[in-house]
């Protein structure tokens, strides 16, 4: 599907808000009445001409969503679909639509709807065909099995999808349904990913048109050497095993390797990209502009080095253009654009000590180094004049800013200016949809010409700044402190709205993973209201990026490299104590909580001998490195057997003895992400240490702990716990 703001932005709006119930917070309206989702574009997508673009909109007389469409010019809007029409045969209600793409000539319109998860995300579902002249509904397939990345060809002749780890064609013009691999199983992947290349490597669609659309490229992976993490759902009579092929740090991976098949005549081709479970990963791969090969990011098992590699179309050999290295990991890079002439494209880098873009020949010749500012965070996209668009940590490591820079080279133009972040979704012709806000402040949508001139507002969200307002939302403090050992620290406090008289309790926020921040002015949804909530009821709160975290270089992220949490740790102890000393704030009560990884960082913390706080929540936490997958973990840690020491000391189940603090912990039991397993440990050397704790369990809930009124159980028992603990 086309490339859409859906991911930069929140749920769209209910079609009818609750009003809020009272000038405070309370769980209800966050957790359960809705009472702050505000309105959104969603499914925002460009059409090829630069000079329009669609969404969904809420109709609230069928109470269905229309596929609009707006001019950039004047703002005039057209519904190509009626959401109340869209009525496929066999059905007497309409469908949703979750996603949706054009076809080449624009006359047809690729709808997705009826989706289930396949792991974080709703990759699976069906897919149907709406023609915009007639305003005919049919299905892509009749066959039975869930359909998953559906594509049409770019001549318009076919639609390609995925069924049950196969690669399928279907023929527009005769209808013809033609499977083009046959192998797929429970461990035969063509055209979809394993677990852990989904969650670590952020890869789901596994399959690629070649420009002319007669080839198709494809990852198959073989999962057979990953072994079955076993989780237990307990709520039937008989308990029932939920196997999830999950490699652990130091296991093997699954063997991975790039095909190409001819669509007409089925004819399939190995090329030798093809990597092994124990050496490397393919991490990325699409075709050039030409057709006549593809590019794939090779990525070793140590991930110190990423090879950029030019796999020839015809004969399916291989060629490296170049390598990226790092003394401590490289990131895949998601910022490769081309430009229009087909023979550049722009990379990003970290060789510098920031992230800044480059640009490259298409045989792997450097050209010139495009930018030499503050860390690039994204390459927004490419316009037909040859601009290229990025986001840049700017001014301040909490902000995102957009740029452009000319690719013949010159000065970076800056185009966004209000503080806060702005995430922008850039059109063929350059003009832009700028999604800004700021931590308290829910998303405006701006329409932007390329200069960044404000063209016109799209979405104000007037009303939901309004019930935020009423609610009592204030905006934080920021501020920057220095630790013991020198090192500038950023972070956010916010205080209870009236001085009571009395010192005040301090709750700090972490998460603290490796290139992460929470301390950036961006909306930070129900998480942040939650904090809202509690200051209102006397606490403050507070968050510190720690080292380790982004937005501040390649020295400040990656100095964790080899000892994950250790530093990390440090500084929450050391932002513990530059709290204690504010006005206002009770020093023998300080609290500590976070999840994942937060949670992982909170437990760390708290088994630290120094240690100042009082109590701490931990949820879903990594306990032991080595129970963690092996993407992620030996990113940062290296091989359990070549780095014993960094695992036992980042792991919280080395040093349960230690634990003086009241301790939290929560965990799904059906976590697939970091296993129920992880707090199971836990329990077991907490007590064999004779410590005391809380421990509470959602059975059959995942790493969001959500669904039905769960997160409003679940922040009604933090809330209780740290009332009666902090």
């Amino acid at each position: 599907m086309a490339r859409t703001l859906t991911r930069a932005l929140p749920l769209a709006a209910a079609l009818a808000l609750p009003a809020v119930a009272a000038a405070q917070l309370t769980l209800d309206d966050i957790f359960l009445r809705g009472a702050f989702r505000f309105e959104s574009l969603s499914g925002l997508q460009w059409r090829d001409d630069g000079q329009r673009f669609t969404y969904l909109r809420p109709n609230p007389t069928t109470r269905t969503y229309d596929l609009v469409e707006e001019r950039v010019a004047d703002g005039r809007r057209r519904v190509l679909i009626e959401g109340a029409r869209l009525v496929p045969p066999g059905r007497s209600d309409p469908l949703e639509i979750e996603d949706y793409a054009f076809a080449p000539d624009g006359r047809t319109v690729l709808v997705y709807s009826e989706s289930q998860p396949v792991w974080r995300y709703n990759t699976k579902g069906r897919y149907y065909l709406v023609d915009l002249v007639s305003g005919q509904v049919r299905p892509l397939s009749t066959r039975p099995g869930w359909q998953q990345f559906a594509k049409f060809s770019p001549d318009g002749r076919y639609v390609g999808f995925v069924r049950d780890n196969n690669l399928f064609v279907v023929d527009l013009t005769t209808g013809e349904e033609r499977a083009l691999t046959t192998d797929g199983s429970e461990t035969i992947i063509n055209g979809t990913f394993d677990w852990v290349y989904e969650e670590e490597l952020d890869l789901r669609d596994g399959w690629r048109w070649s420009p002319d659309g007669r080839t198709i490229a494809f990852w198959q992976l073989d999962q057979s050497p990953v072994r079955p993490f076993l989780m237990l759902d307990e709520r039937p009579l008989y308990p029932q095993p939920l196997p999830v092929r999950y490699p652990k740090a130091g296991m093997p991976n699954s063997r991975a390797r790039i095909g190409l098949v001819d669509v007409a005549s089925g004819r399939l081709r190995w090329t030798a990209a093809q990597v092994d479970s124990v050496s490397a990963y393919l991490a990325r791969m699409d075709w050039t502009p030409r057709g006549d090969g593809l590019l794939v990011q090779r990525l070793n098992r140590a991930q110190d080095s990423l090879a950029v590699l030019f796999v020839d179309a015809g004969t399916g050999a291989v060629r490296t253009l170049f390598v990226e290295t790092d003394t401590a990991w490289v990131d895949v890079d998601d910022d490769l654009v081309w430009l229009p002439d087909g023979e550049h494209f722009v990379w990003s880098s970290e060789r510098s000590g920031a992230n800044q873009l480059y640009l490259y020949r298409r045989d792997g010749t450097l050209v010139r180094r495009l930018t030499d500012g503050p860390p690039v965070t994204e390459v927004a996209g490419v316009d037909v004049q040859g601009w290229v668009y990025y986001v840049a940590a700017s001014p301040t490591p909490r902000e995102r800013q957009v740029f452009r820079i000319a690719w013949r080279g010159g000065v970076p133009q800056r185009l966004t200016q209000e503080p806060g972040v702005h995430n922008p979704l850039v059109g063929p012709s350059g003009a832009i949809v700028d999604a800004h806000s700021r931590l308290t402040e829910p998303v405006r949508l701006r329409l932007l010409d390329p200069d960044g001139r404000v063209r016109r507002v799209l979405v104000d969200n007037a009303a939901a700044a309004e019930r935020l307002r009423r609610a009592g939302v204030r905006p934080p403090e920021f501020f920057t402190f220095r630790t013991p050992d020198g090192v500038e620290l950023h972070g956010w406090i916010l205080r209870p709205p009236t001085d009571s008289g009395r010192p005040h309790p301090a709750l700090l926020y972490v998460y603290g993973g490796p290139n992460s921040q929470t301390v950036l002015d961006s909306w930070g949804g129900s998480r942040m209201l939650w904090h809202q909530y509690l200051a209102q009821r006397g606490f403050v709160i507070v968050s510190v990026d720690g080292r380790g975290t982004g937005g501040r270089g390649r020295d400040f992220t990656k100095q964790v490299a080899g000892r994950l949490g250790q530093l990390e740790a440090r500084d929450q102890i050391a932002a513990a104590r530059y709290v204690a000393r504010l006005p206002g704030v009770d020093s023998s009560r300080l609290g500590l909580w976070g999840w994942s990884y937060g949670g992982y960082l909170t437990l760390l913390t708290l088994l630290q001998p120094d240690s100042p706080f009082r109590a701490g929540i931990a949820v879903a936490p990594v306990t032991d490195w080595r129970l963690y997958d092996t993407i992620y973990t030996e990113r940062y840690l290296g091989l359990p057997a070549q780095n014993p020491e960094g695992y036992r000391q980042g792991a919280p189940l080395s040093f349960p003895e230690r634990l003086r603090a009241r301790l939290l912990l929560v965990h799904g039991t059906t976590d697939d992400n970091v296993h129920f397993q992880n707090s199971v440990l836990l329990v077991e050397a907490l007590q064999r240490a004779g410590k005391s704790f809380d421990f509470l369990m959602y059975p059959h809930r995942n790493h969001s702990i959500s669904g039905g009124t769960t997160s409003w159980h679940l922040f009604r028992e933090l809330t209780r716990w740290l009332e009666a603990n902090l």
